[in-house]
């Protein structure tokens, strides 16, 4: 079946949309916007032009899919929003296209949930099955890996980098990496810990979660240098792939950084 549009939404001529996709009343959809099969477009939310949208996916009331860059080096250069399969966009949620100095591209992978007021800003790459709670929000250029949470009023700087299987602490500010499968919190974030809700949500065996915690202590709260601690986790855990990626992402962390550990908090 073709898609249902209700007589009061807004679909320029140039919108392409799949088969079985609903478009609620006074919903807008703009030229030049791909709307994959089965995907649900609620009252008064508005897709602009430049994004694909993938199957399955539902848009909720109010949200604004696609709009431009808050970014003043932006002048209406070409730049597109991609988004995958299974997600939800709830009410008032804000995603925004990419720039011509991030690469073009805002990206969400699939089966995200982005909860109400949410904010993904431009040029931000989102991995699959995050959970962003109420409110949260990532400024330009943020990379969100796969199955990470980021707490209700949240707020992630740019740049930054959230590991996969990683929490960040409702009203947590992030400045710096959250390495994959730790727990972040605070004003002004630092770690806590191994993520150990997240990890056995994973199904990971018993011996990978307990490497994951020894690699934390080892690096962040032995006092052994930087270098020689991912040195000595590396070979030490070698057969543990999660405690390889923690190791990887630390090494290459960019601009900046990764998160201190906050000694009386970590693991209590």
């Amino acid at each position: 079946m073709g898609a249902a549009i209700h007589p009061g939404a807004v679909v320029a001529s140039g919108a392409k949309l799949g088969e079985g996709v609903v478009v609620g009343p006074y919903a807008c959809i703009d030229d030049e916007v791909e709307i994959g099969d089965g995907t649900r477009i609620d009252a008064f939310a508005t897709i602009r032009r430049h994004t694909r949208l993938g199957r399955n996916n539902h848009v909720f009331s109010y949200a604004m899919v696609g709009e431009e860059p808050q970014d003043l080096k932006f002048h209406g250069e070409v730049s597109r929003l991609e988004i995958g399969d299974n997600n939800k966009i709830r009410e008032f949620a804000t995603l925004h296209r990419g720039t011509e100095g991030g690469g073009g591209l805002t990206r969400v992978g699939d089966g995200c949930l982005l909860m109400a007021y949410t904010h993904v800003a431009h040029d931000c790459i989102l991995g699959s099955h995050i959970v962003m709670s109420n409110n949260a929000t990532l400024a330009g250029h943020v990379e969100v890996q796969d199955y990470a949470i980021i707490g209700g009023l949240s707020a992630v700087h740019q740049f930054c980098r959230i590991g996969r299987c990683a929490f960040v602490g409702g009203m947590s500010g992030i400045g710096m990496d959250v390495p994959p499968y730790m727990l972040a919190a605070g004003s002004r974030a630092s770690l806590h810990g191994a993520n150990l809700v997240g990890l056995r949500r994973l199904a990971l065996p018993k011996e990978n979660i307990a490497a994951i915690r020894a690699a934390f202590r080892l690096i962040w709260l032995s006092g052994t240098p930087r270098k020689d601690a991912l040195e000595e986790a590396a070979l030490t855990y070698a057969a543990v792939p999660q405690v390889l990626e923690i190791v990887d992402f630390v090494k290459n962390s960019g601009s900046r950084n990764v998160l201190s550990a906050d000694r009386e908090q970590a693991e209590a």
